[in-house]
């Protein structure tokens, strides 16, 4: 089927919205609101984006990509607090249960939180025509970094309020080829 409409900016933000919304109201009982769009350089764009000046703090940044006639990865950043709050309540575990699991429940939790984000904004690009699949998530972790795209790709930085805390998606893609 061939793809009814463009890939415009306007159809990633209605989809990345729709889809942190409904992943974060479904999976953690936290309503989420778009809060910037940001552009590199700006104090909004940390993460992911560094800025001279802007006190870095750790991340659990998750990331899943997708193929077809769209291609693309996200990247969803939270912070370190806000990933074990994510992880208690997405697991049914206690701070302490978290704590004594270490990193690795945090990060298949992160993961798969990731996954159904991506997995619901990926639905969005199927139904707009552009039929694609997604790709193992994957987990960063760090304080101080910054992920850059290569120069075809479209890059598309959203930031959330969710439940008190920042949650960034930043979205790499381009059309297939």
């Amino acid at each position: 089927m061939p793809a009814t409409q463009e890939i415009s900016e306007s159809l990633v933000r209605e989809n990345i919205t729709r889809a942190i919304a409904d992943v974060f109201k479904t999976m953690l009982g936290k309503n989420s609101t778009l809060s910037t769009t940001a552009t590199q350089g700006t104090e909004a764009s940390w993460p992911p984006i560094p800025v001279d000046g802007v006190a870095c703090i750790p991340q659990v940044v998750g990331t899943v990509g997708f193929i077809g006639d769209a291609n693309g990865l996200i990247y969803l950043y939270l912070p370190i607090d806000f990933a074990k709050i994510c992880t208690c309540q997405l697991l049914g575990m206690s701070e302490a249960e978290v704590d004594e699991a270490g990193d690795e429940v945090i990060n298949d939790a992160i993961g798969e939180l990731t996954n159904m984000s991506v997995g619901s904004f990926k639905n969005g690009l199927c139904d707009a025509g552009y039929p694609c699949k997604l790709t193992i998530p994957s987990i960063l972790r760090g304080s101080n970094f910054c992920v850059e795209p290569i120069s075809t790709a479209q890059r598309y930085i959203y930031s959330f309020e969710c439940g008190g805390h920042k949650v960034v998606t930043d979205i790499l893609m381009k059309a297939g080829d």
